[in-house]
């Protein structure tokens, strides 16, 4: 895709910060606030995430991250693209991405968590070998988590 760059950052990346209001913000206009999932940039467990960002001609149009579940298994989080940016390839090139960072560090599976108002997020997932599997972790009581996973 023309100009889009991926670059790795930290937790506290300015730029991370505002992808993720503006998913929050998505987010808390499907769901009501305990079914919101966000993730503690400040835990001490944070170096066991890894979090990309893409770039468009400079501009910060998506993120994503993945995080250790145990030595077999990497759950994806806070994965956004922009709305205006969608159905560009950008959400497919970061997820190919973070599923490359799994794979090198010897990672079997990829699980994550989404809405059932997200139907193209769980359409993309789908389009990408993902299938559902039972809620997991803290989404196990969420009547509207959607939990799939990927052997990678």
């Amino acid at each position: 895709m023309d100009h889009i760059k991926l670059m790795d950052v930290q937790s506290n990346h300015p730029d991370l910060s505002i992808l993720t209001e503006r998913l929050d913000k998505y987010l808390y206009e499907l769901y009501p606030p305990e079914e919101v999932f966000q993730v503690d940039f400040e835990d001490p467990s944070k170096d066991k995430i890894e979090i990309v960002i893409a770039y468009l001609q400079g501009k910060p149009v998506g993120c994503g991250s993945i995080k250790e579940i145990d030595d077999k298994a990497v759950e994806l989080k806070r994965f956004f693209v922009l709305e205006d940016y969608r159905n560009q390839g950008i959400a497919g090139l970061i997820l190919k991405t973070m599923e490359s960072k799994a794979r090198i560090k010897n990672y079997k599976v990829m699980r994550l968590e989404t809405g059932d108002q997200q139907v193209e997020a769980i359409g993309f997932y789908s389009k990408h070998e993902f299938y559902e599997m039972d809620r997991f972790g803290e989404y196990a009581d969420c009547p509207s988590s959607v939990c799939m996973e990927k052997t990678l």
